[in-house]
């Protein structure tokens, strides 16, 4: 049982997230539909939270001058690349930064874009939660590739 909830945890904690989530447990020796569906749950865990908390966050923030502007400042710096993908893409640039499991992408990367951006909340889950399941089917499957030619 302690297996399966390192796998779950893991997967719920940022830049782990799937990508560290699936090896460690093929790694432990479950059974792949196992760390599948416990890495899916663990990795969507933590969106409704993100979209919510974030949101809740900055709003709070932005009545303090000083921080207001620096987060102004940080969120044009640091979202204008992909939230023009976002925008030009819609839900399906959402769901593929969350999809791509390469640095810098996730549910937490797309969780906190889609809050900064203002993206309505059921969409932004949806996208996020199909953009993982696909993120695990290309880790769980570079996993199995992995395993099946040691």
């Amino acid at each position: 049982m302690h297996t399966e909830l390192l796998v779950l945890l893991t997967a719920a904690t940022p830049v782990l997230e799937l990508r560290g989530a699936i090896p460690l447990g093929l790694a432990m020796k479950l059974p792949i539909w196992e760390v599948f569906i416990l890495s899916v749950i663990g990795n969507i865990i933590p969106v409704p939270f993100i979209l919510a908390g974030t949101r809740k966050i900055t709003e709070w923030l932005s009545h303090i001058p000083f921080i207001e502007a620096k987060l102004t400042q940080w969120r044009t710096k640091k979202t204008e690349k992909l939230s023009l993908k976002i925008h030009r893409w819609g839900w399906f640039g959402l769901l593929a930064i969350v999809a791509i499991p390469l640095p810098g992408t996730g549910a937490w990367t797309g969780s906190i874009l889609a809050a900064l951006l203002g993206l309505n909340f059921w969409l932004s889950l949806l996208s996020i939660i199909v953009g993982v399941v696909i993120a695990g089917l290309i880790v769980a499957g570079t996993g199995l590739t992995v395993l099946l030619a040691i």
